[in-house]
């Protein structure tokens, strides 16, 4: 497995951002469980948007803090792979892992139904606001949660082996979107992109995949569904 060897961050910026991805999926879970419905038209609201572009900066904001007096490039592997073409030929071995997975687990386990946010359907009436959720998705969501876990967090427990990070990144990714029953797709998704992460020594590589895969699961929803 091929990485990068830096210098262990301070411990109390690990236990910072521990503290912080186990609220984070404390949060998710205690909303489901609330026993508030998903509203079906999730995708079509100016308000969802904004909401998720609120979370999202107060995310990004919190990792700034964590990462304060580090190297920013190095704590959160903003760098390119040593080669784009191996990269790219990765990102499809994974994304085919995942897809295979999906479909597999999806006949016991469906994360998306249980998630709420792919839409049924295609609603032309709408289709503004759901541009804006599109590019939410597609775009905000991979960059912020690839930085949370595969950037800084992967680069905070990697000390502890790269093993290590890779799965308790990708558990505690796949615990952030508080679902039950999807866990474990979620979960499988994270700690491919986790292994994506330590071969391309690269966040890059895993944002790209994120943003297909979201991208890919929206379009399927409106064009199929409708």
């Amino acid at each position: 497995m091929e990485t990068v060897a830096a210098p262990a961050p301070p411990r109390w910026r690990l236990v910072a951002w521990l503290v912080f991805a186990l609220a984070l999926a404390g949060l998710a879970y205690a909303g489901r469980f609330s026993g508030t419905k998903t509203p079906n038209d999730l995708a079509y609201r100016w308000s969802s948007s904004v909401a998720a572009l609120v979370q999202y900066a107060v995310m990004l904001g919190i990792l700034l803090l964590i990462s304060r007096g580090l190297e920013r490039r190095e704590a959160f592997a903003l760098r390119p792979p040593p080669s784009w073409p191996r990269a790219v030929g990765l990102i499809a071995a994974a994304l085919a892992a995942i897809w295979t997975a999906s479909a597999v687990l999806s006949r016991f386990l469906d994360a998306t139904d249980e998630q709420g946010l792919v839409p049924k359907g295609w609603d032309s009436s709408r289709w503004a606001p759901f541009v804006a959720f599109f590019l939410v998705v597609t775009v905000v969501a991979p960059i912020i949660e690839e930085l949370t876990y595969r950037g800084l967090g992967f680069t905070l427990v990697f000390p502890f082996g790269t093993w290590v990070a890779i799965v308790s990144t990708g558990v505690l990714f796949g615990a952030a979107h508080g679902l039950v029953a999807g866990l474990p797709v979620l979960a499988f998704f994270g700690i491919v992109v986790g292994w994506l992460r330590a071969r391309t020594e690269s966040v890059y590589p895993g944002m790209l995949l994120h943003a297909t895969f979201n991208g890919v699961a929206l379009v399927v929803a409106v064009t199929v569904g409708s």
